[in-house]
């Protein structure tokens, strides 16, 4: 029996499972912001191979989104309940970065601090579902959890791999042709 849909958003946290519950709630409003800010970011982003990370990200996403929804099914709860504000305020930076409309190997390195962001918000978050799913013994959800996190991890190291093998260096020649330092 699933829990009240019009109690879920107040729902108090009497013990670890209902910590589970409300954690895991909170990552699937998470992705499903994300689902909808990723093209976005896509399309304001000038090197191909940054596009092509947020559009095999965006992918992942929806991958994402569906483990969290088989992983509730198995529970016999619903996924919805729960909005997110620290990715509304995580996406809300991005979208100020591109609103500044800064050069474009600067928006674009701004973009990957953004997303990097995002990325460790949904480590931490992944991290702590999956050891609490162990510790209630419920070992398909923390192998299913481990599976995205896994994967926010992956994504993160190809982040970081892509800013430092061009496009921060992009965004710092003016300034190092200058002989600005900082």
């Amino acid at each position: 029996m699933g829990i009240d849909p019009r109690k879920e958003e107040n729902m108090k946290l009497q013990n670890l499972k209902d910590l589970f519950v409300s954690e895991l709630r909170d990552l699937y409003n998470a992705e499903n912001q994300l689902v909808k800010a990723l093209p976005k970011m896509a399309s304001s982003a000038s090197s191909e191979k940054l596009q092509a990370a947020f559009e095999e990200h965006l992918e992942q996403t929806k991958n994402h989104v569906t483990r969290l929804e088989s992983v509730f099914e198995k529970l016999n709860l619903n996924p919805k309940g729960k909005r997110c504000k620290a990715m509304e305020g995580l996406i809300e930076e991005g979208k100020e970065i591109i609103e500044m409309r800064p050069e474009e190997p600067v928006r674009d390195a701004a973009l990957i601090a953004a997303a990097q962001r995002v990325e460790h918000y949904e480590i931490a978050g992944y991290g702590c579902v999956r050891a609490f799913a162990t510790l209630l013994g419920n070992e398909e959800a923390a192998r299913v959890l481990e599976e995205t996190l896994k994967e926010e991890k992956e994504t993160d190291e190809r982040l970081t791999e892509l800013a430092m093998s061009e496009i921060n260096e992009e965004a710092a020649e003016p300034v190092m042709a200058g002989g600005d330092q900082i």
